[in-house]
This record gives structure tokens, sequence and C-alpha cells, in this order.
């Protein structure tokens, strides 16, 4: 059965920082399109940082980039997310997602497989 399991959000102030991990189960993390979506309540889930498995490409939102940073560590089938100087805009669940045709795109509609979220809010 293919899992993904998200944890380490929480309540941060402005300027803070907080890492997600994701631990997959059922499958190869590494033979996989990884990714980090977000939503708001009324809002469409949006792609923060993805990274390819095609070309290995990482794909960072427009708001983030300098600020979060996608990793993974295949020998523990784990994605992490760093984010650091968190605004409060950045307040959303996070959601981790892998598939394995998901080429470059980071969009929510490539991936199949999600976690259930974690909350991350950014007081400030």
């Amino acid at each position: 059965e293919v899992q993904l399991v998200e944890s380490g959000g929480g309540l941060v102030q402005t300027g803070g920082s907080l890492r997600l991990s994701c631990v997959a189960s059922g499958f190869t993390l590494d033979e996989y399109a990884i990714g980090w979506f977000r939503q708001v309540p009324g809002k469409e889930r949006e792609g923060v940082s993805c990274i390819s498995n095609s070309d290995g490409y990482i794909y960072y939102e427009d708001s983030v980039k300098g600020r979060f940073t996608i990793t993974r560590d295949n020998a523990k089938n784990t994605m992490y997310l760093q984010m650091n100087s968190l605004k409060p805009e950045d307040t959303a669940v996070y959601y981790c997602a892998a598939d394995p045709t998901a080429g470059s795109f980071c969009s929510s509609w490539s991936f199949d497989y999600w976690g259930l979220g974690t909350q991350v809010t950014v007081s400030s």
C-alpha cells in the first residue's frame, strides 16, 4: 500500500523556521517525482516545490525561492521541506505528494499519491 505521512508542522512566529518531513512507504521514493503543496481555505492547492524524476529539475514557487529547500533522503525513503524566514502568508496546510510519471510538472493534477497534510501557522 502506497502511503505518505507528513510531520513537522506547527505554530511559529514570523521569521522562524520549520522542517516538514514526509515518510513514504509501499514504494521507493527515489523513483518518483516528489513535491510539496499547500492549500488555504477557498483557494486551489498550489505547488510549493517539486523535484522531477525525469531530469532532477527542482522547482520553487516564486514566493518561496531563497527561503524554502526541498530535499530527499533515499536511504530513509523520506522527503523534507526546510522552511526559513517564514511569513504569515505561508500559513496553510502543507501536503507532500509523489508520482511515477509527473516529470517536471509541479501541479496538483500531476500527482496521484498524497499525504493527509500538516498545518503550518505563522503568526505576525
